[in-house]
């Protein structure tokens, strides 16, 4: 990965080393002129610190070989035909949840910094929609699930189940047409640039971001606490799915801390902390594409608890009436 200790060279940098005989012959010229050498390097260019460089895609294929082998793994004993795997009430919720980690993985070393070429550059804007869509559509299933619970199985409404389906994933795609729309494909590299007049598309995305990423998990935090102190009605259905959020709270907090000192609400006066804030980006970065790895784990741990809670308990009718009795407790 990068060194932030080495600044990479840049020709519109400036240099106070002299490089041959004229510049000093030129400097020897003025030896009794007083200058300040401590404002003339706080006037050189500040080199953006990145972690992420050419040396980083081992990285992003390792995390994109485990993620797909875990997301395949789980998704492929999801789909058996097994009896154990069939009680699992919000079976079709995880099946997608596996769907969208799968995709994610296989969407990631089109991502890195690494690859270049044409064939890059040509998937460039559909890996950025299909990755960030399918971490939005992941979210917004995680709060589905906390509000419907059982109510999503197999065995209820499908009509509903597949309505609800359609319409997270297509809002999913809506939030993710910002970071689409702003990747640039120059010199052969898919980056993020929101250039010229795609800059609104920045605030939009970060606001999408933490709204999907903070606002929703802390929303629902706050409804199952009003709700279990009124004591009015079922809470939201809380388990160790929510781990998940852990790898995308940083991603929401650090672009919108972007997006306000980007658009001069918040000011930076130091290279130092520009610099550290570039690192924070790419910090958030690595931790929320780990999270296609982690994703097939959490899913497999939730269904083996709904297993053998539905196994070990009263008839289905039952586990339905009183849904914080399947999965973990709320």
């Amino acid at each position: 990965m990068g060194n932030c200790l080495h600044p990479v060279a840049d020709d519109s940098s400036t240099k106070l080393v002299p490089e041959d005989n004229a510049w000093s012959e030129f400097l020897e010229s003025y030896e009794d002129v007083e200058y300040n050498l401590t404002d003339v390097e706080a006037a050189a260019p500040c080199h953006s610190c990145t972690l992420f460089d050419h040396s980083s895609l081992p990285f992003f294929i390792l995390v994109s070989v485990l993620g797909i082998l875990a997301s395949g793994a789980v998704l492929y004993a999801l789909l058996r035909p097994l009896l154990r795997w069939q009680v699992c009430q919000d079976r079709s919720i995880l099946v997608q949840l596996a769907v969208g980690s799968t995709l994610f993985s296989i969407m990631v070393p089109i991502l890195a910094r690494g690859l270049s070429g044409a064939f890059i550059t040509s998937l460039c804007h559909p890996a950025r929609l299909v990755s960030y869509g399918s971490a939005f559509a992941q979210a917004l299933m995680i709060g589905c699930r906390a509000c419907l619970g059982p109510k999503l199985g197999a065995s209820q409404a499908p009509g509903l189940r597949l309505g609800i389906s359609v319409g997270l994933w297509g809002v999913a795609a809506l939030l993710s047409l910002p970071i689409t729309l702003g990747s640039d494909t120059s010199q052969g590299l898919c980056t993020v640039t929101f250039s010229g007049e795609w800059e609104i598309l920045r605030y939009i995305h970060a606001a999408a971001c933490f709204a999907i990423f903070i606002v929703l998990p802390l929303g629902l935090l706050g409804a199952k606490g009003l709700k279990k102190a009124l004591g009015r009605g079922p809470c939201p259905w809380i388990d160790i799915l929510w781990v998940w959020f852990i790898f995308w709270w940083p991603q929401g907090i650090v672009l919108v801390l972007d997006s306000l000192v980007r658009s001069r609400a918040v000011m930076v006066s130091t290279c130092l902390a520009q610099q550290a804030l570039d690192v924070l980006l790419d910090l958030a970065e690595a931790v929320a594409i780990v999270h296609c790895v982690i994703t097939p784990l959490l899913l497999a741990r939730v269904c083996y608890q709904a297993t053998h809670a539905s196994l070990s308990s009263p008839p289905l009718s039952a586990i339905q009436s009183h849904p914080d009795t399947l999965g973990s407790k709320s």
